[in-house]
């Protein structure tokens, strides 16, 4: 592998490991397009691939955050539960539908992310439900979803696990980025095993990935803990919706091609 290839594989494995660290999620929103359009994968093996590669960073973020006391896993075991079960059927679905249906889905919920991330809002500090009873439907109907996403469309999750942990849960941010890497992790692996028959994977470029996200998530971490989470997401929210247009503009003409007589 010549150095260009090398670096082409290492810079966005880097990015990756370093939005899942400051921000608990959003990393994987990144890993398909790179993987399809600059590491050349056709876009069943990307979302597997995609699978491993946020499923090992997750859980080696989420010991950076237990070691700093940020994990609640009794309470992140309980919303992954949920999501299990639809984690594996959302990968089952994924491999009937073609590459291009797939990416332009990918595209409108990377639009739908960035633009959420882009609003103002103001740091939730306790949950909805304290003082009364944790609403349970709630948190089914969320583990449900996150689940879904990942194994449907190789993504964690994160953007939508840490509100709803802090709203549903009753965690603080803080604990709510560390846990949900534990979520993730737990539906990363189950979403794989619904990708099993997906084909042979490219061994050597995901370890390199997955060792460049590492090295990323202990700089990502820091950040959790020293800058503001709002500056970062949004910053992190603008390149979404820069990539999520590329997205959409190469793979839409194809989709639409496809349903022409």
């Amino acid at each position: 592998m010549d150095p260009l290839s090398l670096l082409i594989i290492l810079l966005p494995g880097a990015l990756i490991g370093i939005t899942l660290g400051a921000l608990g999620g959003g990393g994987s929103i990144l890993t398909i397009p790179i993987l399809v359009y600059r590491l050349g994968m056709n876009t069943h093996t990307a979302v597997t691939a995609s699978l491993v590669i946020v499923g090992i960073n997750a859980l080696f973020g989420m010991v950076l955050h237990y070691r700093a006391g940020h994990v609640k896993i009794k309470k992140a075991l309980l919303f992954s539960v949920y999501g299990l079960i639809a984690s594996y059927f959302g990968a089952r679905i994924s491999s009937c539908l073609s590459g291009p249906i797939l990416l332009v889905l990918f595209g409108l919920l990377m639009l739908v992310i960035a633009l959420i991330m882009l609003r103002p809002k103001k740091p939730i500090q306790k949950s909805i439900w304290e003082g009364k009873r944790q609403s349970w439907w709630m948190t089914l109907l969320g583990g449900l979803g996150v689940g879904f996403l990942t194994g449907f469309l190789g993504v964690g999750g994160g953007f939508l696990l840490v509100p709803a942990l802090v709203l549903f849960l009753g965690m603080t941010m803080q604990d709510a980025v560390g846990s949900s890497l534990l979520v993730i992790a737990i539906n990363s692996a189950s979403g794989l095993l619904g990708h099993l028959n997906s084909g042979p994977l490219p061994w050597l470029e995901i370890i390199l990935f997955a060792a460049a996200g590492l090295a990323g998530l202990l700089v990502g971490t820091q950040m959790n803990q020293k800058l503001p989470a709002q500056r970062l997401s949004q910053i992190f929210a603008v390149f979404v919706l820069a990539l999520a247009s590329v997205v959409l503009s190469i793979n839409l003409p194809l989709l639409l091609h496809s349903f022409s007589f």
